[in-house]
């Protein structure tokens, strides 16, 4: 298969992802978006290593998902806490969570 194809098959996950962020009120909707985005950017990321046959896209990939990993634990108790005290899951509630 061309590598071309996964560059656009990365861009159309990336658009979909960033349209998602965009447009949703949810937070759960919102981090699933931003996990697309990144996924998209680790295509993209393994891709182009494999153009170039050397293994620094793959490593830079691998680092992404460990970020991916800690915003998910992180961005999961926002939503939790966020939840508790005002019983909904939208973004428009998360500013009223100031002290």
């Amino acid at each position: 298969m061309n590598p071309v194809n996964y560059l656009y098959l990365a861009a159309l996950l990336f658009t979909i992802g960033a349209v998602g962020v965009l447009i949703r009120k949810n937070t759960i909707v919102l981090f699933m978006c931003v996990e697309l985005m990144l996924n998209a950017c680790n295509l993209a990321f393994v891709t182009f290593s494999r153009m170039h046959g050397n293994l620094d896209g793959q490593i830079i990939a691998f680092f992404t998902m460990v970020v991916a990993a800690a915003e998910v634990v992180v961005g999961l108790a926002i939503i939790v806490s966020l939840f508790r005290t005002r019983h909904s899951a939208s973004v428009d509630d998360a500013s009223l969570m100031k002290l």
